[in-house]
């Protein structure tokens, strides 16, 4: 039998190291957050663990654990026979469940017992996320942050995308919260992660990067959808050295226009989206917007949007905010080429 219990801290600096993470918490559990690239095995799934839960409360622990021991014996059992026959004994698991290791340490023990090298987290996933919330505190302000700044359909994102291909690093907090930032920036079709998700997602992917090297991120706020940034990444992000990106109006039109043609392609679906400035820009103007979209003449909506909607404010947010905005370089892009940015991507990639 080989079982070693290992502490958050040691999972952290050790995740690369096994041949699977495996949580064994209920399907819900998991969804909601995981740790980076694990897989679901759970000993209960939601209907079960509900029932267990259930008959632990209103009737008694000893009949809630027959109950569950029997759930859980079988489910183990499917899981060893679906994914375990294939494996060799060099094969190393990290196991984990919510805290208490029950529903964990039954997996753990028949994997161990059949002689696989199993290691088990101590405090499970809520130990690991106070050991990563506090990583990540360190890992936020490691870094020398390059803030590409623009008002909105400047290409911020796409420039991002071409540093990233010229071999720049790039946080790209848009992609990693599945939303392109703005009041209008739903995806079709995603889901946002959970908050626990995104900081993780976050953790997940400054952990991969160099700390020697430079990173380049968006200006953004402090949340992106649904989701919130957390405050120590922000207010690093918000010291860090500002580049300025410089787009004429129409180039920027026709850039979000490309950016965000499922509204090109669903002018209702984009009307529904615009009910959310009704607040901000009162029912007279949207309504005014949604006609235009109607009758076929969106980039003339995009262009009123981002002439009273978004650029007002642009200014005064950037002074506000990011400490080195007044120092940045300005980078001329007269148009929404992928060329252009690719261009001004790989000079910078190569003078960084």
């Amino acid at each position: 039998m080989s079982l070693t219990p290992v502490t958050a801290s040691q999972a952290i600096s050790s995740l690369a190291s096994y041949s699977a993470v495996i949580d064994a918490r209920s399907p819900s559990e998991y969804e909601l957050d995981r740790l980076p690239n694990a897989l679901n095995w759970p000993s209960l799934n939601d209907e079960e663990r509900a029932r267990v839960g259930t008959i632990y409360k209103q009737v008694s622990a000893f009949d809630a654990r027959k109950i569950g021991g029997a759930l859980v014996a079988r489910n183990v059992a499917t899981h060893i026979e679906a994914y375990c026959q294939d494996k060799d004994k060099k094969w190393k698991p990290l196991i984990y469940c919510w805290r208490g290791g029950k529903r964990s340490g039954s997996l753990a023990l028949i994997l161990g017992q059949i002689g696989f090298d199993v290691h088990l987290i101590e405090g499970g996933y809520k130990a690991f996320r106070a050991e990563m919330i506090a990583d990540l505190q360190t890992l936020a302000a490691q870094f020398d942050y390059r803030v590409v700044c623009a008002p909105t359909g400047s290409g911020k994102t796409r420039l991002l995308h071409e540093l990233h291909k010229a071999g720049a690093q790039v946080l790209d907090l848009e992609a990693l919260a599945n939303h392109k930032s703005s009041v209008l920036g739903l995806v079709p079709g995603e889901v946002q992660p959970s908050q626990k998700q995104y900081d993780m997602r976050i953790w997940q992917t400054l952990k991969a990067l160099d700390p020697a090297q430079p990173v380049f991120v968006e200006s953004e706020s402090k949340k992106v959808g649904n989701v919130s940034i957390p405050e120590c990444l922000i207010t690093a992000m918000r010291a860090g050295r500002c580049l300025r990106l410089d787009v004429p109006l129409q180039a920027r039109v026709a850039l979000l226009l490309e950016d965000y043609d499922y509204f090109v392609k669903d002018a209702e679906f984009f009307c529904k989206r615009l009910d959310v400035l009704i607040p901000l820009r009162g029912r007279a103007v949207v309504e005014g917007w949604q006609q235009q979209a109607r009758s076929g003449q969106l980039a003339e909506v995009v262009e009123d949007l981002l002439h009273k909607h978004y650029d007002p404010s642009y200014l005064s947010s950037m002074l506000r905010n990011f400490k080195q905005y007044e120092q940045a370089k300005g980078y001329e892009i007269n148009s929404h080429e992928h060329a252009k940015f690719a261009t001004l991507a790989r000079d910078l990639a190569a003078n960084q």
